[in-house]
């Protein structure tokens, strides 16, 4: 007799981040098998299009909860539910964008937000001559309304694409304002109480670790940091 499926529940502990980000990995490959018309897939196979070992996959679930049919795998979409209620993306998060560069432009335009979990709520810029217009139809508002949109609009976390002198004064606004998640694209290291949780994207880097895996490896393998 197969055993009954189980879902995936939340645990107390705080998964290591290496395992949410494959979590977001797994989620993404399950999005493109679906998109091709596929209901089940198996650990073997998630493991095999990411290049990792099918007991990784396995472990990595398991730390949320044991789910699934052995012997005959994952239904897709229940898959994707489970993932997406443990990464917390199964609801959608209002998200303020801070700084209207060429970076913050292309994050307006970016139209897969919506369908992860995230929605640009307001814009925010110290620019006099960006303020007060409307950009993709957000209105862009001063910095110095930052407190007040956050709590009208319930932000909790924010996107900063602002130049690297002023990405701490603008964090330290941003923390005072209520945010407690910033994913941060200016280049610099950031300061933040202990209860706000920083991820940067430095562009550089990404391409420094990718010279050296091409450089090392001779090519031909696909890997996730």
């Amino acid at each position: 007799m197969s055993e009954k499926p189980k879902k995936i529940q939340p645990d107390d502990r705080l998964a290591p981040r290496a395992v949410v980000g494959r979590l977001s990995l797994y989620l993404r490959q399950l999005e493109a098998l679906q998109a091709a018309g596929l209901t089940r897939v198996s650990s073997t196979q998630i493991a095999n299009m990411l290049h990792l070992r099918d007991a990784q996959v396995r472990k990595d679930l398991a730390f949320f909860g044991q789910f699934g049919h052995p012997g005959i795998g994952y239904q897709i979409d229940e898959l994707q539910s489970s993932i997406r209620k443990a990464l917390g993306t199964d609801r959608l998060w209002p998200l303020a964008l801070v700084g209207l560069g060429n970076l913050g432009r292309a994050l307006i335009r970016y139209k897969e937000f919506d369908k992860h979990g995230f929605r640009i709520a307001a814009v925010f810029d110290n620019d006099p001559k960006k303020t007060g217009t409307i950009v993709q139809d957000y209105p862009v508002y001063s910095i110095d309304q930052l407190p007040e949109i956050a709590k009208s609009h319930g932000i909790s976390i924010a996107a900063l694409t602002v130049p690297a002198e002023v990405a701490q004064e603008v964090v330290n606004k941003l923390t005072e304002s209520g945010i407690r998640g910033i994913l941060n694209f200016a280049p610099v290291a950031l300061s933040v109480p202990a209860d706000v949780s920083v991820v940067s994207v430095d562009l550089s880097v990404q391409l420094e670790q990718l010279v050296y895996k091409v450089s090392h490896a001779g090519g031909g393998v696909s890997y996730s940091s």
